[in-house]
């Protein structure tokens, strides 16, 4: 069955580093926009990155931008989302998402995916 698993979330003190890992099965993740989104206690869904399937082009929300890298692997059906410089603010479940298609454009609603993984805590904390 389709599956999105992630991993890699943790406690960090700010200004630290996680790198999060989401690996696909039961679906063909060569063809499918993968996006990071994340949820804080009492806060709304948020896309915080995308990378588009075959073009490759990524999408960062303006907050993280220079802090986060996202990047994939299609031959190891993995998506990783590397987190640098770690603020209080990042500190939420991180999911990732898939959505049949080309490009992360446009794209930016929970209802435009999918598939979801069930999510990792990330924990900003000194």
């Amino acid at each position: 069955q389709v599956q999105l698993v992630e991993s890699g979330g943790g406690l960090v003190q700010p200004g630290g580093s996680l790198r999060l890992s989401c690996v696909a099965s039961g679906f063909t993740m060569s063809k499918y926009v993968i996006a990071w989104f994340r949820q804080a206690p009492g806060k709304e869904r948020e896309r915080v990155s995308c990378i588009g399937s075959t073009d490759g082009i990524v999408y960062y929300k303006d907050s993280v931008k220079g802090r986060f890298t996202i990047s994939r692997d299609d031959v190891a059906s993995t998506v990783y989302l590397q987190i640098n410089d770690l603020k209080p603010e990042d500190a939420a479940v991180y999911y990732c998402a898939a959505r049949y298609g080309y490009y992360c454009s446009g794209y930016g609603s929970t209802y435009d995916y999918e598939y979801w993984g069930q999510g990792t805590q990330v924990t900003v904390s000194s």
